[in-house]
């Protein structure tokens, strides 16, 4: 049956298909894998099967139509596809059975915790009522967006607003519907029909699943005809086509209002700046006072249990490490609790022994959901310092030297990483922050895909097996001590911390493939003569430090493309670097050629 549904549809798109039209071949293609994919599997007709078949058929109409309404085929067409590919991507994920894989049914929104204890959000349910979900009842935009990383409170916000007394009265129709691991359309409306409709004529869920999408979107049309409604779609999926839905509702507009969360901004919704709200991590006074309500209430504890007010600016500092995140701060706030320590200084030694292991099982499916392209510079975010201010010309030359496109592609990305909420833009425009725990989360799986180390030079180190590329080396004012164990196949090699750095020329002749070597804010003093053996290298990067003058072999660096020396004062530089034919790149603040 649903072989045959699906070659039907196949079939209508053949007969429609243009010459010269590539996109419809794409989408003729799409298809045919997922037809494939239909028969390889030996799918039983499950319910989670016909829920992807429907939406297919309807995207598959939608299609069809578009390649009719010439004049607004490029605009709606990208989501179409979109979606199409996203269908496939569900169907590779489900068992032979037609179920949910057991690692996929566990990656549910991290943003749905325990909302229980709420801070910080005051004011933006309060501007949010006035200005987009009761206020300016003329405005002729009836969607809004709440955006923002995992765990950060969308879904919290969210539920605020739609449990509002004053939303409660106003709307007369209130509906939610969260997102499941695998999203269809035809969930999505008929969980909302049975939200909406007269309770005196309720239809059972297996009548509502064997209608077709069309006529389930004319269903609730009708039920919300000439009603005032507010609907909530917490933590849609990237590229839900919402076209056809979004046509369906607004017929009418008479001040009902649609509220999305997500981590990122949708294809085919038109949203104005006005439209999204973006959500900000917590100050350190909202985080502290999460953490006392999380640590001293929501688990109970009491009398000498409580934690201590002299440990509070400890406390504040481990706090850094969530980056104003309540999904962070809450799971802090549990793990510490149920130890149920008495004196002062087992809190101490529990703030020194904190664990964010489970912190980052919960934002781990906000990785996965990233789009593919953006991985490799994401993964790249583990080479900077935690909390540190990412500058946009220095993330582009990173990502351009370490291979993880060309400029067109990582200006792409940079702003994929910012649509997505991986990072936030700070006051410039031009520099960036990455909230730390989604830096452990780079760390960790750049150690495992980039071949990617931190080492520190209190010999501190975890070995690994196979060879690395990357590596951070973190210093202190302990004596270096270096080793040149697979220095031949690094690519980029940067150094934080500062203090004692004392090298033999002999150490950099060891990097054969160095293509990156970064000391910013290094408390560097001077290069050696031997760097100019890094023949390979693209990026050099010297800002804030205290070097004086630049090595004449300098002149040997043919593939330098960026060479970063500002906040140096008054450095000598020699005439040679006008040789430097592949320099694109030259930051300097005072400097002296001689």
């Amino acid at each position: 049956m649903l072989e045959a549904l699906l070659l039907s549809v196949i079939e209508k798109l053949e007969i429609n298909h243009q010459r010269g039209m590539i996109n419809e071949e794409v989408v003729i293609k799409d298809m045919k894998e997922i037809l494939d994919i239909v028969k390889d599997k030996k799918l039983e007709e499950g319910r989670r099967l016909n829920f992807l078949v429907s939406d297919l058929v309807d995207v598959a109409g939608d299609a069809l139509d578009l390649f009719k309404q010439r004049k607004i085929y490029f605009y709606y067409f990208e989501s179409v596809l979109s979606w199409i590919g996203e269908i496939k991507q569900y169907l590779l994920k489900l068992g032979d059975d037609g179920a949910e894989t057991e690692t996929e049914s566990n990656m549910r929104s991290s943003d749905n915790v325990d909302d229980k204890y709420v801070v910080g959000l005051d004011e933006d349910v309060e501007m949010l009522l006035r200005t987009r979900i009761i206020g300016r009842e003329g405005y002729n935009s009836w969607t809004t967006l709440i955006k923002g990383m995992a765990g950060i409170g969308k879904t919290t916000l969210a539920r605020e607003i739609y449990n509002h007394p004053t939303v409660i009265e106003h709307f007369e129709r209130r509906a939610w519907v969260s997102n499941s691991t695998y999203f269809t359309m035809k969930e999505l409306l008929i969980k909302l029909i049975q939200q909406v409709e007269d309770p005196q004529n309720l239809h059972t869920s297996s009548s509502l699943e064997n209608m077709d999408n069309r006529s389930l979107r004319d269903m609730l049309s009708q039920h919300l005809q000439g009603t005032r409604y507010f609907i909530v779609l917490d933590d849609m999926p990237r590229q839900v086509h919402l076209k056809s839905f979004l046509e369906a509702l607004s017929q009418e507009f008479n001040g009902s209002r649609l509220l999305f969360t997500s981590h990122m901004k949708h294809t085919n919704l038109t949203l104005e700046v006005e439209d999204v709200h973006e959500m900000k991590p917590l100050d350190s006074k909202e985080s502290w006072q999460l953490f006392l309500k999380t640590i001293n209430h929501g688990n109970k504890l009491t009398g000498e249990h409580k934690f201590p007010m002299y440990l509070e600016q400890r406390g504040k500092q481990m706090l850094t490490k969530c980056g104003g995140l309540p999904l962070g701060i809450k799971e802090v706030g549990k793990q510490l609790a149920e130890k149920k320590v008495s004196e002062g200084s087992e809190w101490e030694q529990l703030l020194e022994s904190v664990d964010f292991t489970s912190t980052l099982k919960l934002l781990e499916p906000f990785y996965h959901k990233l789009d593919p392209e953006l991985e490799s510079c994401f993964l790249c975010m583990a080479f900077f310092k935690e909390n540190a201010t990412l500058r946009k010309e220095k993330l582009m030359q990173i990502w351009v030297a370490g291979g993880a496109g060309s400029q067109p592609d990582c200006r792409h990305s940079l702003d994929g990483l910012i649509n997505e909420s991986v990072i936030s833009v700070k006051d410039k425009s031009t520099e960036y922050s990455l909230n730390p725990l989604l830096h452990m989360i780079s760390i960790q799986k750049a150690e495992e895909k980039l071949g990617f180390e931190i080492l520190r030079n209190n010999g501190n180190n975890r070995p690994f097996e196979s060879p690395r590329h990357h590596r951070v080396i973190i210093c202190s004012r302990d004596k270096f001590n270096y080793s040149t164990d697979h220095d031949k196949r690094l690519v980029s090699l940067f150094f934080h911390g500062g203090g004692y750095f004392d090298t033999s020329p002999s150490y950099w002749n060891s990097f054969k493939k160095l293509k990156i070597l970064d000391l910013e804010d290094f408390g560097l003093k001077s290069l050696p003569e031997s760097i100019g053996t890094l023949v390979k290298l693209i990026y050099l990067g010297l800002r804030n430090n205290y070097i004086k003058e630049l090595p004449q072999s300098l002149g040997c660096l043919k593939k330098l493309e960026v060479l970063d020396i500002a906040q140096n004062f008054m450095v000598e530089v020699p005439d040679i670097i006008w040789e430097l034919r592949s320099l694109r790149h030259l930051y300097i603040s005072d400097l002296i050629l001689i």
